[in-house]
């Protein structure tokens, strides 16, 4: 295989890994690896790896465009410009979209999220569903990785839950199969360096869904400190949320996680990381307990 693997938003924590697993788990040779991101200064490692680096702006068209001459498989992962009132994420995705079309691309990933379809409760979802909609118009051939919750993002809420002994939640009897990141980046890594170039879409989660409960239980299974659960409804969640000191649209999103959860539109459970990567998944217990001392304070 001598196809060239360019990955977006290298300096990120999703894609780092993505990139170390290329280099140090696929044994990928570097020069076989771009790497982009807007500021090139802070892949300095990777290019004395021999990873080529290169500037990427995906508010910028032309950047793009040159960032993705050459490549052969480029994987788009998704940006942080999460903006509900104009939508500036899904334009930046149909901006990359574009020109990895213009730059003679022939195969182009992505990293969606779970059931993004218009009905989704989740609030930036029509991002993931408007990016996956012009990937499949483009008629370049796709992988599409609907990465579920990650493990990591336990860490915004739970140390306060804790801390209090109490976890405000709208999610009710909602199951989340929560991930570890570095296993889907495992899993993507091994789906952008494979051979096969027929389109499918991957669903990665971690290897058990549970309620919210049954998570307080686990955590204070492992931290030794009570931590109860406390339902309440969206419209209070977002007031305390808000309280909090959370900008208003932030906690609205927040907010629509619980909302999701309890829909049952994250529940699933897929053996798919394991199929990709051919590695067990971190259980929810294993993060729990690798990371307690910073959940528990």
């Amino acid at each position: 295989m001598t196809e060239t693997l360019l990955v977006t938003g290298a300096s990120g924590q999703l894609g780092r890994s993505v990139i170390n697993h290329l280099l140090d788990s696929l044994e990928v040779p570097p020069r076989r690896i771009i790497a982009t991101t807007r500021n090139p200064e802070n892949l300095a490692d990777l290019a004395a790896r021999g990873v080529t680096v290169r500037a990427a702006d995906f508010d910028d068209t032309a950047s793009l465009e040159a960032a993705f001459k050459g490549a052969d498989k480029v994987l788009i992962i998704s940006t942080g410009e999460i903006d509900l009132a104009n939508g500036k994420r899904l334009r930046q995705h149909e901006n990359a979209v574009a020109a990895a079309k213009k730059a003679g691309v022939s195969h182009l990933l992505y990293t969606s999220m779970p059931n993004p379809e218009p009905v989704s409760p989740v609030l930036f979802a029509n991002d993931h569903y408007g990016t996956e909609q012009a990937i499949k118009a483009s008629g370049i051939a796709y992988t599409i990785f609907r990465n579920g919750w990650y493990q990591e993002n336990m860490f915004m809420a739970l140390p306060q839950a804790i801390a209090s002994g109490l976890w405000y939640t709208s999610a009710g009897d909602g199951r989340i199969a929560h991930g570890a990141r570095d296993d889907m980046a495992a899993a993507i890594a091994a789906g952008l360096a494979a051979v096969a170039n027929e389109s499918k879409t991957y669903t990665l989660t971690g290897p058990q869904a549970y309620t919210t409960a049954e998570i307080a239980s686990l955590v204070s299974e492992v931290t030794g400190k009570p931590l109860h659960v406390v339902p309440v409804s969206d419209e209070a969640l977002t007031e305390g949320v808000k309280a909090a000191g959370v900008p208003e649209d932030f906690a609205r999103i927040i907010v629509s996680f619980d909302a999701n959860t309890r829909a049952g539109r994250i529940a699933m459970v897929t053996d798919a990381v394991e199929t990709l990567s051919g590695r067990k998944s971190k259980t929810l217990k294993q993060f729990l307990e690798a990371n307690k001392a910073a959940l528990a304070g």
